[in-house]
């Protein structure tokens, strides 16, 4: 700002945002001066570079909240997958894992991929995100429903005003699950073994799972 301003050529804006055109700096700063003002760089990339007439500490006040605003603004999309024998345990911890992200105010997207002779029973994973859509009414709305598509199928959740937010997947003894837990993953060779035998998918429970 005023004299640390490098340039020695300015475009000046004046407070109520109107052009002033280009000033050599030492005439810019003495404007700014002259109204009991600072002259303050807004585009040191620009050629000339750009300064606006300010009063310093309200436009520092400015500044701060609109890199505030733009920090709330920020929403990542996370993502949970399930599997369509996702056991009642590994359930619960995904949804547990997915109200962490909601709170946290992320969108969440829910994945399940079908695998081997899960493709004939697609209904099933269906089945499952209307479950999840369902048990996490309390903290998100579905801004996109199940949808299949070829071997798999997913939906999108978005957060409910904080105010409305209501957790209810709670675990390892009513401690809400850190997000960086892992899982391990104990029903991929089981899967695998029974695809080699030939034996037909049922949608049975059975086995571990993890968020991938």
């Amino acid at each position: 700002m005023n004299e640390k301003i490098r340039a020695n050529r300015v475009r000046v804006v004046a407070p109520d945002g109107k052009q002033m055109g280009v000033m050599d700096l030492r005439d810019a700063v003495r404007e700014a001066k002259a109204r009991g003002l600072t002259l303050v760089e807004i585009a040191a990339k620009a050629d000339p570079p750009v300064c606006r007439i300010v009063d310093y500490g309200k436009w520092r006040y400015e500044q701060s909240k609109l890199k505030k605003n733009k920090a709330k603004a920020v929403v990542k999309m996370k993502e949970v997958k399930f599997r369509v024998r996702t056991e009642e345990h590994d359930y619960n911890i995904k949804l547990g894992r997915i109200e962490s992200f909601l709170g946290e105010g992320h969108k969440v997207r829910v994945f399940l991929q079908f695998r081997g002779r899960e493709n004939a029973h697609k209904e099933l994973g269906v089945e499952m995100l209307q479950r999840v859509r369902d048990d996490l009414k309390t903290m998100a709305n579905c801004d996109q429903q199940p949808r299949l598509a070829g071997r798999s199928v997913s939906m999108i959740l978005s957060p409910l005003p904080k105010e409305q937010q209501k957790r209810k997947f709670k675990l390892f003894h009513g401690d809400l699950i850190d997000d960086d837990d892992d899982f391990d993953d104990e029903d991929e060779d089981d899967e695998e073994h029974d695809d080699a035998n030939g034996e037909d998918f049922d949608g049975s429970e059975e086995g571990s799972d993890e968020d991938e």
